[in-house]
C-alpha cells in the first residue's frame, strides 16, 4: 500500500517534531534536518514531473541524523503544497508495525512464534488438510506461508467498509480460513494472516488492536502523529493534516475503509517512519525496557521455514519484512499500496541507514524504481558484492518443463491463473530462462549448486528444489513454481477456448437465426432462441458497471447481482436450448452445429462450476 502527506506548518514546529530519541538508548540523537539535500529534492521534483506522480514525502535515516522532505502537491484539484509534516497512508507497510506489536507480545511471553493459530485463536476455523503434521503456526500468519488466500473481492472493495465493525467480520458470516497447502513450506502473500494476527491482538490483550498498538507499541516509541485508527483527509473523520491520495492524476479520493484493515490501515508522518526504521535497527530496548527481543528484531525479513530457504536462497519474507535486493543494495524492506497511496519502506541494518517513501498515488504502471532508486542511492549504502558466476551442480535439464504458481494467490480466481499463468523452464545449457506462456523470457545465470540470478543483480535471486514427492520447484522466495503436467494444461486450455468459441459463435449464428424466425413469426419454433438470449445479457450485463464505483466491487450492487443471475441462467438455458433442439428433431447439418455450439457452452460452464466460478458471485 502507499502513503500521502500533510499542509505546511511554520519551520521550527517541524525541526521540533523531528527531533526525537533513540530507542536502544536514552540520549538524544542530534536534531534532524529538513530536507537538508537540495540535490536530492531538485531531483525528486524533476523525476515527479516526468512521472506524473502527485507528490512523495520522504524520510532518510542515517546512523546520526534524519532528513525528511516532499514534492508535489497535497490535492492535484485545490492545490497546496505537499509538505513533511503531512500525514499519509501506508497500505501493507502496515503490517510491518503489525507484526512488531505481535513480536513485543513474544517478547512479554504472552504468545509463541510456534502457537497453533487453533489453540490461540478457538473461535476460527482452521481447515488444515495437514493438520497433524504441519498445524498452522503464528509464525505462519506473519511469514505468509500458511497457505492462506490472500483476500476474496469482498474483504477489500467495498462501499460498506465500517472501521469499528467486529474483526471477525472480515472473515464473513463464517469465521472459517481454509489451508490451500503445506503451512510453513511455500511464501504465498496473504492479508488475510494479517487479519487474523489483528484477532490475535485483540484477544491476548482484551482491547481492540488498534487502541492497543497505540499504546504499547507506537507510544513508547515516540510517534505521536501516528496511529492504527481510521484516518481520512475527508468525511466524518476529516483530518485536514492529511494528504489526499488520488486515482489518478485528477481524481482526488477519500480513504475507505476495508474488512482487512489490520493488513493495511494505518497513518503516519515521515519522521514518525524514521523512528521507527531506527527502532527496527536497534537492540529493542525503550526506556530501559527490552519491547522486542534483539534476536526477534534479527530475525526480521530472514525467511526460515520455506523450500526456499532450506535450499540455500537467502531472498524471501520473514516476520513482516521482505529481504530483496535492488539498485544493488540488499535491505529489509516492504511496499504498500491501495489504490490511492504507495509506500516503500527499506532498512539496512549493517550499515544504520533506511528510507521511506508515500505518494499519494497509485498508478498501476509508474516507474516507481526510478523515484524510489534516488532515495535509496541518496543514502549511500555500500553495494551487494556479487556472487561470481559458477556452473550449477545438478542436472538442470531435469526442471525442464511447464510449471503454475503453487498455491495461487487469489483463491477466488484460481481458475485464470491456472489458464493464463503457466510458465515454461528451459535450461539453455548455459543460462535458465523462465519464459510465460505468452510472455517474454527472463534469463537466470547460475552461480553455483542450484541458485540462479536475474541479469544485474549481486545475490542469488532463484533456486531450484524438488518437495518431498520430487516434484521439480523453481522458487525466487516470493513464489514457487511447480512443475505441472503439460496435458492437463492443454486440456484447460482447450476447454476455454472451445467454451469462448462456441459463445461467440452462438451470438452470431443465434442472432441470425432468430431475427429470420422472427420475420417468419415462427420465433417460438427456433431452438436456439433462449440460448441466444441468455449470451446476449451476459455480453450487456458489463456495461451496468460503467455507472458504479469501481470501490463497490465486492459489494452485492445491482451490476454484480445481475451478473451473477446470468452466470447461473447461463447453463439452464444451453439445457433448454438442447431439450427444444431435440425436440424438433436432431439430423442435418443445422441440428448438429447447434448441439455442438450448446455442448461447447454447457462444458465451459461446468469448468467454471467446479473452480467456483459459476454463478459469478463476486460479493462472496
Amino acid at each position: 500500500m502507499v502513503l500521502g502527506t500533510h499542509r505546511l506548518r511554520p519551520l521550527l514546529l517541524c525541526v521540533a517534531l523531528l527531533t526525537w530519541a533513540r530507542p536502544t538508548v536514552a540520549q538524544p540523537v542530534a536534531p534532524s534536518r529538513v530536507d537538508a539535500d537540495s540535490t536530492l529534492h531538485a531531483r525528486m521534483t524533476q523525476a515527479l514531473a516526468e512521472t506524473r506522480l502527485t507528490g512523495v514525502v520522504w524520510a532518510l535515516l542515517t546512523p546520526d541524523t534524519v532528513r525528511v522532505g516532499a514534492v508535489g502537491v497535497r490535492d492535484a484539484v485545490r492545490g497546496g503544497a505537499l509538505t513533511p509534516l503531512h500525514r499519509v497512508h501506508v497500505g501493507s507497510v502496515a503490517k510491518t508495525l503489525l507484526a512488531t506489536g505481535v513480536l513485543a507480545l513474544v517478547t512479554e511471553g504472552r504468545v509463541s512464534l510456534d502457537d497453533a493459530v487453533h489453540v490461540v485463536l478457538p473461535e476460527i476455523t482452521v481447515q488444515n488438510p495437514w493438520a497433524a503434521q504441519s498445524p498452522l503456526r503464528v509464525r505462519h500468519l506473519l511469514d505468509h506461508t500458511g497457505g492462506l488466500d490472500d483476500a476474496r473481492l469482498r474483504q477489500v472493495f467495498t462501499a460498506r467498509g465500517d472501521p469499528d465493525a467486529p474483526l471477525v467480520n472480515g472473515l464473513g458470516v463464517e469465521p472459517v480460513v481454509r489451508v490451500r497447502h503445506p503451512p510453513g513450506d511455500r511464501f504465498s502473500y496473504s492479508n488475510t494472516s494479517y487479519l487474523l494476527l489483528g484477532l490475535l491482538i485483540e484477544r491476548l490483550t482484551g482491547e481492540r488492536y488498534e487502541a492497543w498498538l497505540d499504546r504499547a507499541l507506537l507510544a513508547p516509541l515516540g510517534m505521536q502523529h501516528s496511529t492504527f485508527l481510521f484516518t481520512s483527509h475527508g468525511g466524518v473523520r476529516a483530518d485536514t493534516s492529511m494528504a489526499v491520495g488520488h486515482f489518478d492524476t485528477d481524481q482526488p479520493q477519500d480513504a475507505y475503509a476495508i474488512p482487512l484493515r489490520p493488513a493495511s490501515q494505518f497513518t503516519t508522518t515521515a519522521a514518525d517512519m524514521a523512528r521507527f526504521a531506527r527502532f527496527l535497527m536497534s537492540d529493542g530496548v525503550v526506556a530501559g525496557r527490552s519491547l522486542v527481543d534483539s534476536t526477534l528484531l534479527r530475525a526480521m525479513a530472514v525467511p526460515s521455514t520455506t523450500e526456499a530457504a532450506r535450499a540455500g536462497l537467502a531472498a524471501g519474507y520473514g516476520l513482516g519484512l521482505m529481504r530483496r535486493e535492488r539498485w544493488g543494495r540488499t535491505g529489509h524492506c516492504h511496499l504498500g499500496n491501495i489504490g490511492t497511496f504507495r509506500a516503500i519502506l527499506c532498512l539496512y541494518p549493517t550499515a544504520q541507514r533506511a528510507f521511506f517513501a508515500s505518494y499519494n498515488i497509485d498508478p498501476e504502471n509508474a516507474p516507481w524504481d526510478r523515484v524510489d532508486s534516488l532515495l535509496a542511492m541518496a543514502l549511500e549504502v555500500p553495494p551487494t558484492a556479487a556472487v561470481p558466476r559458477a556452473a550449477p551442480s545438478i542436472p538442470v535439464h531435469d526442471w525442464n518443463g511447464w510449471y503454475l504458481v503453487r498455491p495461487n494467490r487469489f483463491a477466488q480466481f484460481a481458475y485464470l491463473d491456472a489458464i493464463g499463468g503457466v510458465t515454461r523452464v528451459r535450461w539453455t545449457g548455459a543460462q535458465l530462462a523462465l519464459v510465460p506462456l505468452p510472455g517474454t523470457a527472463r534469463l537466470l545465470d547460475p552461480v553455483g549448486g542450484a541458485l540462479f540470478r536475474l541479469p544485474g543483480r549481486s545475490e542469488a535471486t532463484h533456486v531450484l528444489s524438488r518437495t518431498v514427492d520430487g516434484t521439480p520447484l523453481v522458487t525466487d522466495g516470493l513464489r514457487t513454481y511447480e512443475r505441472v503436467s503439460r496435458a492437463g494444461v492443454i486440456v484447460r486450455w482447450m476447454g476455454a477456448l472451445v467454451g469462448v468459441f462456441a459463445v461467440i459463435a452462438l451470438l452470431l449464428w443465434g442472432t441470425k437465426r432468430c431475427v429470420r424466425a422472427w420475420r417468419r413469426g415462427a420465433l417460438t419454433h427456433e431452438p436456439l432462441r433462449w440460448p441466444t438470449r441468455a449470451v446476449w445479457c451476459l455480453g450487456v450485463t458489463p456495461l451496468l458497471y460503467l455507472r458504479e464505483p469501481a470501490l463497490a466491487i465486492g459489494d452485492p450492487t445491482v451490476a454484480n447481482v445481475l451478473m451473477a443471475v446470468v452466470t447461473g441462467a447461463l447453463p439452464v438455458a444451453m439445457l433448454v436450448g438442447l431439450w427444444h433442439r431435440a425436440q424438433t428433431g436432431l439430423t442435418g447439418r443445422r441440428a448438429v452445429v447447434d448441439v455442438l455450439l450448446l455442448l461447447g457452452v454447457l462444458q465451459w460452464c461446468a469448468t467454471l462450476s467446479a473452480w467456483g466460478l459459476l454463478p459469478l458471485t463476486l460479493w462472496r
